[in-house]
């Protein structure tokens, strides 16, 4: 963990002083350039699954949630004295949801604070790239909050190109700060742990460091390949107080994880051009935790040009993971567990996800807007073997 934590900063400090030695140098002669916008791209989705092993009710009952995502984020660049390339992407997404499952927290209520919420998420992010060098380098920070925990995030990154620019190799490093909300279900609130809002027992922290490391390479003119390993350590309060166990004494507690996990992907990515009409995709991950979880993802995308302007795009993910060692359906824990769980996200399972978009991308611009670059239709099938089924469709516009 310290480790993850001194890289973090050995990438700030080379991020600053880089730059610092750099305008030591600078030349008088320099003609301003304006921060000019390339890109702003609008996301919107609608999503809504149902399920009948919710986690709030111990295993059993509804996970009826539907979220309405939207996503609007502002990219812009200049260059400076030494002809770098300076980035700015701001973006700012907005979910709001619908979840019976969540209701459940108190279900004497007709309407709990869980019932319903929205997800507010911005984030600012900065990268410059230094042709000379190759050397790109970049920080980025991120809030996020929900009726029952906020965040803050903060992100700093550096990557070095070859000079063919057919390879390079990027690291990343990221913390997150956040706060939990203790929710209690309703039969285990007392007197003693309410705190204003009724069923709340103040704040626990909260906090997630990761690593990124990835080597890309363009192997030839069709084939491109990136290895990627993101370990990442947890530690605070990672259980989730409203998430009932039930015993097989019939007796209920609210769920009780350990207060800390690490996690380790490892990920494969392809792209190979076959031919000018069509676009292959493949992804391989394999994750394990010290939780007991295993899990292998697999990730199959097309992009076929039907014509110039108008592409097809499906794609196909199956993933297969093992349960976590404190992980039990409904009834099955013993009260002598020191940790239990009955959520099934953590359990084991097989997922498919089928689905396919449509892409306009005229010349002239979507409708004749001539910065309307692009649009893209989604539609997405997700199922578990745990009998959840999900349904997904997203709209993606682009403006240059």
């Amino acid at each position: 963990m310290k480790k993850i934590i001194i890289t973090a900063g050995l990438l700030v400090s080379m991020l600053f002083r880089t730059t610092a030695q750099s305008n030591a140098g600078e030349e008088n002669s320099y003609e301003k350039r304006k921060l000019k916008i390339d890109e702003i791209n609008l996301v919107s989705s609608y999503y809504h699954q149902e399920g009948n092993n919710s986690a709030v009710t111990g295993g059993i009952g509804t996970e009826q949630l539907t979220d309405y995502a939207n996503s609007f984020d502002l990219k812009m660049s200049t260059y400076d004295k030494k002809n770098r390339q300076h980035n700015i992407t701001v973006d700012l997404n907005l979910d709001y949801y619908t979840s019976a499952s969540s209701d459940n927290v108190d279900p004497r209520s007709i309407s709990g604070a869980s019932a319903a919420d929205l997800h507010i998420y911005p984030s600012v992010a900065w990268t410059m790239k230094d042709p000379t060098t190759r050397v790109t380098k970049g920080l980025a920070y991120s809030f996020s909050r929900e009726f029952d925990y906020q965040s803050h995030g903060f992100t700093a990154s550096w990557a070095k190109a070859s000079l063919d620019n057919n390879r390079e190799f990027s690291i990343k490093a990221s913390a997150f700060f956040d706060k939990a909300t203790i929710i209690m279900p309703t039969e285990l609130r007392t007197s003693t742990n309410s705190s204003g809002r009724s069923g709340t027992g103040g704040t626990k922290p909260r906090n997630s460091y990761a690593l990124a490391l990835s080597l890309s390479q363009v192997i030839n003119e069709r084939l491109q390949i990136m290895l990627v390993a993101e370990p990442s350590y947890q530690e605070g309060f990672l259980s989730t107080s409203f998430h009932r166990v039930y015993f097989s004494n019939n007796t209920m507690t609210a769920e009780k994880l350990p207060g800390n996990r690490f996690k380790l992907p490892i990920a494969l990515r392809a792209s190979y051009f076959l031919g000018d009409n069509v676009v292959l995709k493949g992804f391989y991950r394999y994750y394990m935790d010290d939780w007991g979880m295993t899990a292998h993802t697999v990730n199959m995308e097309g992009s076929y040009k039907l014509s110039p302007f108008v592409s097809l795009t499906p794609f196909y993910r199956f993933s297969k993971q093992t349960a976590v060692k404190y992980f039990a359906p409904y009834q099955q824990h013993l009260a002598t567990d020191t940790y239990y769980t009955s959520d099934y996200d953590i359990s084991g399972m097989t997922t498919n996800f089928l689905g396919t978009g449509v892409r306009l991308a005229p010349v002239n611009g979507v409708l004749g807007i001539k910065h309307w670059a692009s649009v893209e239709l989604r539609y997405g099938h997700y199922t578990r073997s745990t009998g959840m089924v999900a349904n997904i469709v997203t709209l993606h516009m682009k403006m240059k």
